[in-house]
């Protein structure tokens, strides 16, 4: 196994993958995306999307940190979309339609609704145009993102996220962007188990983090398996942390 140790939105992570998964999957992944940026002259964005719960911000960074061992350190990089969560304050003071009734935004927070898509819309756009420029990071210890957190800079840029392949209004413009796509599905009950264990380590007890997931987390879960659109790449996470191919189009990203 090799593991991986990241703090991640404010989160300490302690994650391992298995050698096989890094050898068969992993680095046959990192050289054609790099094959495909030289081929085309340009920076590419490489789009991965994945439930909530499913370790994707995990396995961006462990996919950069992989690739900065390879002979082009600098030449990867990965960011998220959670830095364009709408802020804390527009979440308490906004409402929205849930089951009926309205209700402040802040008690889905996740959901597509409480982000900022327009904005978010704009930043892949300047990041596909291969400008460098400033990107946000969500910290879940303020609640709120930290603007220019980072500079996108690098030749592939792997942008990580719930919904970039969302097959919905306005969100599923974001994949005309990507020169790349990948995507990771995993049972629904598991979800849900690292879900609730990711809020109890922000420090709610264990039955209000149960609550909070099933009411905020698992309708962004089902939505996500239902609508994620089909990708260059698609991978199943099982019980045990470790992923599987499932299928990769012979021309994706060509």
């Amino acid at each position: 196994m090799i593991e991986y140790h990241v703090r991640i939105n404010g989160i300490q992570v302690n994650a391992s993958f298995r050698e096989q998964t890094v050898e068969k999957i992993f680095l046959p992944l990192l050289q054609r995306l790099t094959a495909l940026q030289k081929n085309r002259g340009k920076r590419i964005l490489v789009m991965l999307a994945a439930p909530p719960g499913a370790g994707k911000s995990t396995l961006a960074g462990f996919l950069e940190q992989l690739a900065r061992e390879q002979k082009e350190p600098d030449s990867f990089q990965s960011i998220g979309m959670d830095g364009f969560h709408r802020r804390q304050e527009y979440l308490v003071s906004h409402c929205t339609e849930r089951n009926g009734r309205q209700i402040p935004m802040v008690e889905i927070k996740g959901a597509p609704v409480t982000f900022d898509l327009e904005r978010l819309t704009d930043s892949v756009r300047r990041v596909a145009s291969g400008a460098t420029c400033g990107w946000p990071v969500y910290d879940r210890m303020l609640h709120n993102p930290v603007e220019d957190a980072l500079t996108v800079s690098g030749k592939v840029i792997l942008l990580e996220g719930n919904y970039l392949l969302l097959n919905e209004p306005g969100w599923n413009e974001l994949r005309n962007y990507a020169d790349y796509t990948v995507s990771v599905r995993a049972e629904e009950a598991f979800l849900r188990e690292r879900l609730t264990d990711r809020k109890i380590k922000t420090g709610k007890d264990p039955e209000e983090a149960a609550r909070f997931v099933d009411f905020s987390d698992m309708p962004n879960v089902r939505l996500c398996l239902e609508k994620t659109a089909e990708a260059d790449l698609q991978l199943q996470l099982d019980r045990s942390g470790d992923y599987h191919l499932v299928s990769e189009k012979a021309n994706g990203g060509d």
